[in-house]
């Protein structure tokens, strides 16, 4: 009997492992972002990522495109939200990014982009002048 409850044990220490594991972690990036483009788009800039799991990270963000697009602008008080991720590691490497963009004085940006499984949707006003549509990678590495 003491080797049966031994087993049920290790079964269940497992499932509550596994159950733990696979849930998901709801992360949210708070970033500054700053950058040009003149057919070739290029911006860099830091931010923060919390999630509800307790884990954060400070962040390094590089975006680079290509595409019909012209401008200056920085982004202040961006917001991102991540989805499909189970550990804050999984949000660094290179996303592959779409988006448009337009303003004159004031500037705003919104972008959805996808890493694998994992997925970023962005959003961001600020200061700067641009027209225009680019595609390219957005990264984000530790700070």
């Amino acid at each position: 009997m003491n080797k049966l409850a031994s087993q049920a044990a290790v079964l269940l220490l497992s499932l509550i492992v596994t159950t733990a594991v696979r849930a998901e972690a709801d992360c949210n990036m708070h970033f500054t972002l700053k950058g040009w483009s003149a057919f070739y788009k290029t911006a860099s800039g830091t931010g923060t990522v919390t999630c509800t799991n307790g884990q954060s990270a400070k962040v390094k963000i590089k975006t680079k495109g290509g595409g019909i697009t012209f401008g200056k602008s920085t982004i202040n008080n961006g917001k991102g939200e991540f989805s499909g991720i189970t550990n804050i590691n999984e949000i660094f490497g290179t996303y592959v990014e779409g988006g448009a963009h337009a303003g004159a004085a004031k500037s705003s940006n919104a972008a959805v982009m996808t890493k694998g499984d994992v997925n970023l949707a962005i959003a961001g006003t600020g200061k700067g002048w641009d027209v225009g549509v680019a595609f390219g990678k957005f990264v984000i590495s530790r700070q």
